[in-house]
């Protein structure tokens, strides 16, 4: 590998911590190929199209360096994944129970903020629960964000409390997992789209980064209560912008003369690690 390579020294600081995760949990190597090609293929096959010629088996062998059999099975593989497994929904179940508890009047105390909610009855979590996040159990919904502290209970009362305004799962877990690759996908999808805005003539995606890298020790831990607090402030001016306009929130139906739903939003991520290691 040409290590003088820009591209080469991107992917291989891309690279080592994906690395440590997968090792982590228990994926070797040649899964992760087996991974890789499918992910090859499904690129060559949807995001280059030529012209309004339909994908061919034969040219994203040429694109990707496979045989025209392995590009099959590859494509075969997908189409049955499409059918069924790959059907997800990109937002956590969870996180649109509190994000209805977040924007919806109904679930609304009269100052506009989260209302404290009865498990059962009318404008109640269950009936949340119902709203956001289909045939979920709500006791299964509550337990997982009590868990997580994102809903206590009031002592004296019994209701159920909002204590934060966005639900992330701890650990290595179905949910944190989900939200690593849509994380990851969605940095990786902007800063692809930056670099070849000027040919596409589409502009620029916001993609900022704030970073020093000669930091002493002391300061760091003052450093992570402000940054988290102030990313917090941040995001929720930003959710109370947007959130209302989200179909579920307001009612309207996809398909209606505003066009076909988009996917969007912004994320913040903290990072830290001693000045100079190589990852």
């Amino acid at each position: 590998m040409n290590k003088a390579n820009p591209l080469h020294q991107a992917l291989s600081r891309i690279l080592r911590p994906l690395a440590r995760l997968l090792l982590r949990n228990g994926i070797p190597y040649g899964e992760f190929a087996e991974l890789l090609k499918r992910a090859y293929v499904e690129a060559a096959l949807e995001d280059f199209p030529d012209g309004r010629r339909r994908p061919t088996d034969s040219r994203a062998a040429v694109m990707t360096g496979l045989t025209r059999k392995e590009v099959k099975r590859q494509r075969e593989i997908l189409t049955g994944e499409d059918a069924g497994a790959r059907d997800v929904l990109h937002t956590n179940r969870a996180s649109r129970v509190v994000s209805g508890w977040v924007h919806d009047a109904v679930f609304q105390a009269r100052d506009g903020e989260p209302a404290m909610l009865a498990f059962d009855g009318p404008g109640s979590f269950s009936e949340l629960v119902k709203r956001y996040s289909g045939d979920m159990p709500p006791r299964a919904v509550l337990d997982e964000l009590l868990r997580v502290g994102v809903v206590s209970v009031d002592a004296e009362s019994g209701g159920l409390v909002l204590k934060q305004r966005a639900y992330v799962p701890a650990g290595d877990s179905a949910e944190m997992l989900q939200i690593f690759g849509e994380d990851v996908s969605d940095l990786i999808a902007t800063i692809d789209h930056n670099l070849v805005s000027d040919e596409s003539g589409q502009g620029p995606l916001f993609q900022r980064t704030l970073t020093y890298d000669n930091i002493p020790p002391e300061v760091m831990e003052s450093w992570r209560k402000h940054a988290a607090a102030q990313s917090q402030v941040l995001l929720e001016q930003l959710d109370t912008w947007l959130g209302p306009h989200d179909r579920d929130i307001s009612g309207q139906q996809p398909g209606s003369v505003s066009g076909d739903s988009v996917r969007t939003g912004v994320s913040i991520f903290f990072f830290e690690e001693p000045s100079g290691r190589v990852r």
